[in-house]
């Protein structure tokens, strides 16, 4: 029924960077709207896509210009991409996910699983 999946492993010494997760405040921000950090609506396909590729670019202890250079596409993008900013054609998630070592399948299968945690607690049954 399921099917287990794994990310390469980082790196000897490669250094991962620690970025909150979203809807998690940094010290000294101010307090956001609900729209803003994400509460009170229903997360986007393309910020799912973003945190799964940040993710597995961390993961590998790389950075923006290494993966967009492989990729084929600016530093800029990527990071627009990552952020949830820029919704990515499916060619260029093609790109990206081979510059990380990943099927589609498996960038895409990540994406869902972020989506469903994200969502809302409350589940309806039908009769």
């Amino acid at each position: 029924m399921g099917e287990i999946l794994y990310f390469p492993s980082p790196a000897a010494g490669a250094r991962r960077r620690e970025v909150p997760p979203r809807g998690e405040r940094r010290a000294g921000s101010p307090p956001r709207s609900p729209d803003e950090d994400g509460r009170g609506r229903e997360p986007l396909l393309r910020e799912a896509y973003g945190d799964v590729l940040r993710d597995l670019r961390l993961d590998r202890g790389e950075r923006l210009t290494d993966v967009a250079g492989r990729a084929a596409i600016s530093p800029q993008y990527l990071s627009e991409i990552e952020r949830g900013r820029k919704d990515a054609s499916s060619e260029i998630l093609a790109a990206i996910a081979r510059s990380l070592g990943v099927t589609v399948r498996t960038l895409s299968s990540h994406a869902t699983v972020r989506m469903a945690r994200a969502g809302s607690s409350r589940v309806d049954l039908a009769a």
